[in-house]
């Protein structure tokens, strides 16, 4: 035990985390916890979740090995909870904690180790020592034998670090120790500055052909957009701010810290050069590079919306429990607004793909059955439960914070411009001033469109936020040089289904009120066969995607859908729909839609 970490004389802070590589291939952290001074029966926890993604994960699942120290002696530890310890140890002498954390979840959220990259945040490594969780944390990494290649990432302040980033780190506190995520790794790194600002951005996993020059002009032209859209010319919040991208066979999804983010992608999504490809790539980034680009935009945002602007009840994280908030749609659906928004505004995309990924929200959005069920309020009170815990009937019963808060956050801010008085985007900056970057409530927001657009919006939220009615996007596009046009929906949409087609059409979900649930299919369901009813001697045809079924089933109008359900094979009567359309959105006013879609008043 003594080996494993310095004398407690030399601890930066009172509290303080030695992080050690142990397992590569057991994917084993090895975490020393140093407690200058312990209360008496000191209690330390580990929390169940971690901020930004709501829902309990139970951390101490991966926690083995516990044991305490003092002078050499092993103490008595007794567990309290599923994520609590009493350690019995004296008052008056420093507390050694030893433990391991398994770390092999791919995800933003927890732990990883394997012999070619480590991640971890703090809520899944360091334990919280009760009534200590103000004073000053540091922690120390330390690196193996094994990866002597290997670099370090983080937000966290170094105190003293060698040139590949391996040494101590301050926090002020616990909550803004667990705020800062480590990547560790033979990654690709380099960095950019906006306002004298430095950015880092790491690259976990990168192909030969990684054009990585091209994500670093692209993520700086992001960064300055969103900088000017919340300070104008003045000094941003943050001093430094580091991306982690882990590039990945698949996987998509990203969550934000105080001045980093954690992100995950597939490979493909990646910028690239390469022989293979033309001399130059088109100005327009593909659909999955987009995609990436939105996903840096929406993560870079929360460094203000959610991270400082943040619920009231947020103001001190309990991560022992579920941290319950209305108000979802702000953050989340805001934020999801202005991602795409600010990329067009950075010129990273056009006016057409911007307003195809407009179109493709509405879209989303109005398919969903559960908007009738579900207000957006509600919605984000029950991410807990509904939202983090998908299922087959969550379309029904549910409505995303992210898709319909995003579409509140563009009637809102049509409804400010068409009344002329003021944009959403002042009314962003002015409720920044009006809260001076901290923690905020609903009543703040009305209070600040109330001022900024001169009258009450207290009938409006009702309606869009506390209600489960439709949203007038297309009338208020329409008064901004949007033309809202119809054309034939997808033939998933128009039966009812979501699928996924590999190996054969397996059906996902199934739609409320759908021609795809009148028939009886279900989730779970293998769609294999049809045959047209009109003509039995067309015989009957195996399906391998859904596209097949307009070439099988022709001009009838029912067919019989065979399906395996359970090993056994059913015969479902299907009543083919009529045609439905969805969404697509065209410029029919460029000057109107100009001063929309540029940020100008």
């Amino acid at each position: 035990m003594k080996d494993l970490a310095p004398a407690t004389t030399s601890m930066p802070c009172a509290i303080h985390y030695r992080v050690e590589i142990a397992d590569l291939h057991a994917h084993l952290f090895g975490v020393t916890l140093y407690i200058a001074q312990p209360k008496s029966r000191q209690i330390v926890s580990l929390p169940v979740w971690i901020p930004g993604s709501y829902l309990v994960r139970e951390f101490s699942k991966n926690l083995q090995g516990l044991s305490a120290w003092q002078n050499d002696i092993r103490l008595p530890i007794r567990q309290l909870s599923k994520n609590t310890w009493e350690i019995d140890n004296k008052v008056e002498q420093a507390l050694i904690v030893c433990y391991q954390v398994y770390a092999f979840d791919r995800s933003v959220r927890t732990a990883w180790l394997d012999a070619t990259r480590g991640f971890f945040n703090g809520t899944s490594l360091f334990l919280q020592v009760d009534g200590q969780q103000e004073h000053a944390h540091s922690m120390e990494l330390v690196t193996c034998e094994q990866t002597p290649d290997w670099l370090v990432a983080t937000g966290a302040d170094p105190i003293q670090t060698d040139l590949a980033g391996w040494g101590s780190y301050r926090a002020e506190n616990y909550d803004a120790l667990v705020d800062c995520p480590v990547e560790m790794g033979p990654f690709w790194h380099n960095s950019f500055e906006v306002r004298g600002i430095r950015h880092r951005f790491v690259v976990s996993g990168v192909p030969p052909a990684f054009d990585g020059d091209r994500l670093l002009s692209d993520t700086r032209a992001i960064c300055e957009a969103e900088i000017r859209f919340w300070h104008g010319e003045a000094q941003p919040v943050h001093q430094a701010y580091v991306f982690m991208l882990n590039a990945v066979d698949n996987g998509y999804g990203g969550l934000e810290h105080r001045n980093s983010t954690a992100l995950i992608c597939p490979r493909r999504d990646l910028p690239r050069q390469s022989t293979l490809l033309p001399e130059a790539e088109p100005a327009r980034p593909n659909e999955g590079y987009t995609r990436l680009l939105g996903l840096i935009s929406h993560e870079y945002f929360h460094t203000w919306n959610v991270k400082r602007l943040r619920p009231k009840e947020f103001r001190r994280y309990n991560y022992g429990e579920e941290n319950y908030t209305n108000l979802l749609w702000f953050f989340e659906g805001f934020t999801s607004y202005y991602d795409d928004l600010l990329l067009l505004r950075a010129q990273r995309i056009d006016n057409e793909t911007y307003l195809k990924l407009l179109a493709k929200t509405i879209n989303l959005v109005n398919q969903t059955p559960g908007r009738k069920l579900q207000s957006v309020a509600e919605a984000s009170f029950d991410a807990w439960i509904k939202y983090y815990r998908q299922d087959e009937n969550s379309p029904n019963a549910t409505v995303s914070y992210y898709s319909k808060g995003s579409l509140v956050a563009l009637c809102l801010d049509l409804t400010l411009r068409a009344e002329g008085h003021t944009s959403l985007d002042a009314v962003m900056v002015a409720l920044w001033s009006r809260t001076q970057g901290g923690p905020m409530s609903e009543q703040d927001v009305l209070e600040t469109l109330h001022s900024q657009g001169r009258r009450s919006f207290d009938d409006d939220f009702s309606r869009w936020i506390h209600s489960t009615s439709d949203l007038p996007v297309t009338e208020l596009l329409q008064l901004h040089g949007i033309e809202v046009q119809q054309e034939i929906a997808p033939l998933a949409d128009q039966l009812g289904l979501r699928t996924k087609d590999t190996g054969g059409v397996h059906i996902q979900q199934v739609m409320r009120g759908s021609t795809a649930e009148q028939a009886g299919f279900a989730s779970g369901d293998e769609w294999i066969a049809v045959e047209p009813l009109n003509d039995l001697r067309l015989g009957t045809w195996r399906m391998q995607t859904l596209d097949d079924l307009a070439l099988f089933a022709g001009p009838a109008t029912q067919v019989a859908a065979l399906v395996a359900r359970d090993k056994r094979i059913l015969k479902l009567n299907l009543v083919l729909p009529q045609p439905s359309h969805s969404v697509r959105l065209v410029v029919s006013d460029a000057a109107k839609a100009r001063i929309w879609l540029d940020g100008t008043n």
